[in-house]
This record gives C-alpha cells, structure tokens and sequence, in this order.
C-alpha cells in the first residue's frame, strides 16, 4: 500500500486554507464568526497559517449540546469554534481526501462526494432485480458507534496510507481531543469511515459477498438463504470484537425482503417498488403549511426542491400529487 508524505505545507499553505473557508462557510454566512472572517480574511488566513507551520496548532474546548432525533433519541452533538477548528479540518480533508476515498468500497456511502444516500439508492435498486440473489436482508449497525471508536486503532489505520509526521501529530491532535471521536466534528465523518475500511474489504473480498451496502455504521447485507446470513453475523460480531472493539446492536435483524421491505437511507426498498420512509413522508406533511406561510418565493422554492429530490426516487405518486403539486400551484 502506498503512504504519503511531504503533505504538511500544502495543508499550510494560504491557498489551502482560504478554500477550506470557502468550504466550512457554506450554509454558515449569518454566523457571527464567520462573517468576523470575511471582513478580515487576509488577516485570519495569515494567523491561521502561521499557527500551523509552527505546529501551534491546539484543539479548541468542545461545547456539548443534546439533540433529539427524528426517532426520539438523545444524541451529543460536539461544537467547536469556527475559527480556527472547523478551518483546520477542512484545510486537513482538502489534501487527505482523496487519499482516502481510494480506500473505499464502492458501496459506503456516508459523507463522500458522488456517493450521496441517492447514489446509495440507485444501487440497492440494482441489486435488487437480481430478485432470486436477494430473497433476505441482514441488517445490522454498532452500538454507539462514533463514542466507541478506539482512538488508538484509528491512528494505527490512518499511519497505513499518511508518513507525514508533521501532518500525522496534526491530526491526532484532533483524534485526543475526546475519548472516542466526537459527533458533530467534520473530520469525524471520514474518521468513522476509515475505521471501518478493512472490514469492509473483508466483508467483500475474504467472504466474497456480493451485495453489501454501508451508511456510517449501518450495515445491510442480501443474499438468497437467511442461513448463510445467520452464519455471516456470528462471522461480522467476533471481527467487530476483536479487531475493532465494537459491538453489534441487539436489535439487529435477518428477514424476507419481499415482507418487510429494507428500511435504509430514508425508504424502504422491495423488489418492485420503493417508498419513502414513513417518518420522512410525515415531516413533509408538518412542513407543509410552513412552507406555504412563507412570503418569499425562493425560500419557497428551495424548501420544495429539496423534497422534490427525495420523492424522485421513490414509487409515491399519489402522495407527490396530492402534496407536491398542491404546492407548486401555490407559488
């Protein structure tokens, strides 16, 4: 395999830097801290700049905030400040990237350009003509995956493809910030799907498993006999265990396609026709008068749009008329 080195200037250079703004400030431009920056970039770039060649740089103190999720459960999200801590892992993933993404199954697809959940969908759609292939699902994800990640394992995965010293004592800077590795850190996404890199590669290429699709930590696998899928679980756990100190949720679940339908990346797939995943179809519902409320007909629009995308690929053309087109009409 080969590793990298003499990536540290570009990671410092101000050129690196001012695209990670251009990155990090998306969706961000009311921010407070960012709109300090854009007053002053030249200033904050140069800092920035000389803080990492000095190899300055210190992790900021995170600032834990308790969301719900659309299932009801309590989840830590970790903030950091924008400047200089979401900069500096954009300027990071900039260079590392695609250095990384060599390193990915062409069927995981959390957080990596061009393989976004549709890219995921049209997949799962394509594996599931082969209809006799894919009679069961297993379906499993690992119990508090992020918070359980082996701080030590992951430095010893990334030291496989970067030698950088300098890059390398940057970034585990980051990872010894927190026991585990923080939701809500950039950099943490690629992180989570670094740690699993060589299980996926030992779930396709050791056991040779055809149809095998990963979002984060969630893990659906088809095959035509719920045994093998029996045995493929016992075979997922003890590697899990042993070579990344991860469990396996309990809930986890073998089950006939045509019955239940995979509930994964928002709908839920049978072998002839897909269907958005009923809490997603709700919260459309409650955004509806939201939505119609609104004076402004951009922000009408792109509120529209967004959902338009994830009708798209789904067989729900009563709902999309009775809802989408009910809208549409009213812009």
């Amino acid at each position: 395999m080969k590793r990298y080195n003499n990536l540290y200037e570009k990671i410092c250079s101000i050129e690196n830097i001012t695209l990670a703004h251009k990155k990090a400030r998306k969706g961000k431009l009311h921010y407070k801290e960012v709109k300090k920056i854009d007053n002053d970039p030249d200033n904050y770039f140069f800092k920035l700049s000389k803080i990492l060649e000095d190899d300055k740089f210190v992790n900021s103190k995170y600032k834990k905030i308790t969301k719900i999720t659309d299932n009801g459960k309590k989840r830590e999200i970790f903030k950091l400040p924008y400047y200089p801590d979401r900069i500096v892992q954009h300027t990071i993933m900039n260079i590392l990237e695609p250095i990384w993404k060599s390193v990915f199954i062409r069927d995981t697809y959390s957080s990596l350009q061009g393989r976004g959940i549709h890219d995921g969908v049209n997949r799962i759609k394509k594996a599931l003509k082969d209809k006799e292939g894919t009679t069961y699902c297993l379906k499993l994800d690992v119990v508090k995956f992020y918070p359980s990640i082996n701080n030590e394992i992951l430095k010893t995965i990334i030291r496989r493809k970067i030698k950088d010293i300098r890059l390398l004592k940057l970034i585990d800077t980051i990872i010894d910030s927190k026991e585990g590795i923080p939701i809500g850190n950039y950099i943490s996404q690629y992180f989570g799907n670094l740690y699993l890199s060589d299980f996926d590669h030992y779930i396709k290429e050791q056991l040779d498993i055809k149809y095998y699709f990963r979002y984060c930590d969630d893990l659906v696998i088809l095959h035509k006999d719920k045994n093998f899928l029996r045995e493929l679980k016992e075979k997922i756990t003890i590697y899990l265990k042993d070579k990344l100190k991860l469990e396996i949720k309990s809930n986890w679940q073998i089950f006939p396609i045509e019955i239940r339908g995979i509930d994964f990346l928002g709908y839920r797939f049978y072998h002839n026709y897909t269907l958005l995943r009923k809490s997603i179809a709700q919260k459309f519902k409650k955004r509806i008068q939201t939505i119609l409320k609104s004076t402004c007909p951009v922000e009408k629009q792109n509120s529209l749009m967004s959902y338009k995308g994830w009708f798209k690929f789904a067989d729900c053309y009563n709902f999309y008329d009775k809802y989408i087109r009910l809208i549409d009409a009213k812009i």
